[in-house]
């Protein structure tokens, strides 16, 4: 029998998914496996994964509760919930119960779906994570951009939510707020944190707090928004990140009594969706909300190394001309170019694309555009996260006390080579 191939024609594809490219660090990363395969030399700055094993408590977990079969309940295992609960009620001192928790494959899948039920407007700072904007374009919601800026480290300040609110302030809005944030790994400071909540209790806005950097705060020092703000308040967090389990795929949301109507209706849908999330892992992740010396460890190892490679990278870019924030928390960084502009256009180099794509040809280092994170095509800002190296090997150079100093260069130039020589090339190709 011939088939026809045009009898299911591409028009009846949701016009909002239709000509939606791949999520842009899942590409990178599948492009740099290709070259690699291929023979070719190139240093993984794109896709932002973990460098660090999972924590060696938290895998006997696993391995203990491999057995582990059953549907669990569509929140999530209670024990895990009420593990959550506690984790959150010692970071942020409010008394939480496991009735405020809800669990889902990787935090990705929560935010669309929070977005999926909630019926306001999106409002994303940008430059943000890649998938925010793309998840609300699928569900249809409308998105509103709120411009930062690199004289302020692109953190949001409280007059740029004032201005989008005060000409309709009845408007329903989700803000979202990432800290340590992907890609700049700036934070914010405790009074604007303040500011911030109080602008946003004015005008009712909810925000979402995404928080899954917290644990990589370098001086382990994170204070969540939901402290000043938390009756509107949603806080998301994982595995992925401070846990090195992003293939896992367990997320968190805390979110307030004030909220649970949202919460309800996200359960609603993740029962005739994904029904619940693996019964191991879910098992396995009561050990790591559960903390402890080892995992404490595990963290103070973890941010040590981070930022030291964050600082290195800081200081040559800054010393090489590059106009770049001092990162202050997670695994990226995010470089402007545009001091170097005359000299990129005179090789045929515009938009931040050009900058990426030329890059990796000539040098093998690949990382991302600034535009796939909300910022102008022809701004030359672009991402890059500092994790081609192996993090078990680097966990255990670092172990012993050793202070940044005693790390320094040799640990770097060691352990950490091709985040050193794609900082070297990146100097060198730019100036050139």
């Amino acid at each position: 029998m011939k088939v026809n191939k045009n009898y299911f024609p591409d028009v009846n594809l949701n016009l909002n998914v239709r000509g939606m490219p791949q999520s842009a660090t899942l590409a990178i990363n599948e492009r740099s496996a290709a070259m690699e395969a291929a023979g070719e030399k190139v240093f993984r700055l794109g896709l932002g994964q973990s460098p660090f094993p999972v924590p060696d408590s938290v895998v006997e977990a696993l391995r203990t509760h491999a057995h582990e079969k059953d549907y669990l309940p569509v929140r999530g295992l209670p024990a895990l919930r009420e593990t959550v609960a506690e984790y959150h009620t010692r970071q942020l001192g409010f008394e939480y119960s496991a009735d405020d928790v809800l669990i889902g494959p990787g935090s990705k899948e929560l935010m669309f779906i929070l977005q999926l039920v909630y019926y306001g407007d999106l409002v994303i700072p940008t430059p943000s994570w890649v998938s925010y904007a793309p998840q609300a374009s699928i569900i249809g919601r409308k998105i509103r951009w709120l411009e930062t800026h690199s004289y302020n480290n692109w953190r949001l300040m409280p007059e740029e939510i004032e201005n989008l609110c005060k000409s309709d302030p009845n408007r329903p809005r989700l803000v979202i707020l990432n800290y340590p944030a992907n890609p700049t790994s700036v934070t914010y400071r405790l009074e604007e944190l303040k500011h911030l909540a109080h602008v946003a209790r004015k005008y009712r806005v909810i925000l979402l707090s995404d928080e899954i950097y917290s644990e990589l705060h370098y001086r382990g020092q994170h204070v969540s928004i939901a402290r000043f703000y938390p009756e509107g308040t949603i806080v998301s967090n994982g595995l992925s990140k401070w846990c090195g389990a992003g293939g896992w795929r367990l997320g968190t949301f805390l979110v307030p009594k004030s909220l649970h109507w949202l919460l309800q209706a996200m359960a609603v849908v993740a029962s005739e969706t994904y029904t619940s999330i693996s019964a191991p892992i879910q098992y396995a992740a009561i050990r790591a909300f559960q903390g402890g010396e080892d995992i404490d460890a595990y963290l103070h190892l973890s941010r040590k190394i981070l930022r030291l490679l964050g600082r290195y990278i800081w200081d040559q870019f800054r010393r090489t001309g590059i106009s770049v924030a001092e990162p202050q928390g997670a695994f990226y960084i995010f470089p402007d170019f545009s001091p170097f502009r005359e000299k990129l256009a005179r090789r045929g180099i515009y938009t931040s694309m050009d900058l990426c794509e030329q890059l990796l040809a000539d040098t093998g280092v690949a990382i991302l555009p600034g535009s796939v994170f909300g910022r102008p095509e022809t701004e030359l800002t672009a991402r890059l996260a500092f994790v081609d190296f192996d993090g078990a090997v680097s966990l255990k150079a670092a172990n012993g006390g050793k202070t940044d100093r005693q790390l320094g260069g040799d640990f770097l130039n060691t352990i950490c080579p091709n985040i050193v020589e794609a900082t070297r090339r990146i100097c060198e190709w730019v100036s050139a």
